[in-house]
């Protein structure tokens, strides 16, 4: 039997992000490919020392460290002011 719904079918694609290493940092875009994404070093595939998340309207989101590509220390969320709103311990106990 065929499948009559074959145009049902829908794909997820995801837009890649722009992306940019500039002295060193990786630098992440939003889609619109004007606004920062995220930012911070890489050594080989992994994320390493601090890192910045920005929402689309260029405030900032999170902010963190990295130790061989694993979350550390002190993680810092704020809010769409880009005031501290919560901030987590990331270290193993």
């Amino acid at each position: 039997m065929k499948n009559e719904n074959c145009d049902m079918i829908q794909t997820n694609i995801v837009k890649e992000k722009k992306l940019e290493v500039i002295d060193g940092y990786t630098i992440k875009y939003h889609a619109n490919g004007k606004t920062i994404w995220s930012k911070g070093k890489m050594i080989g595939d992994q994320p390493e020392g601090y890192w910045e998340w920005y929402r689309a309207d260029g405030t900032i989101k999170r902010s963190g460290y990295f130790e061989m590509g694993e979350p550390v220390g002190e993680w810092i969320t704020y809010d769409n002011k880009g005031q501290k709103y919560k901030t987590t311990n990331r270290d193993k106990k």
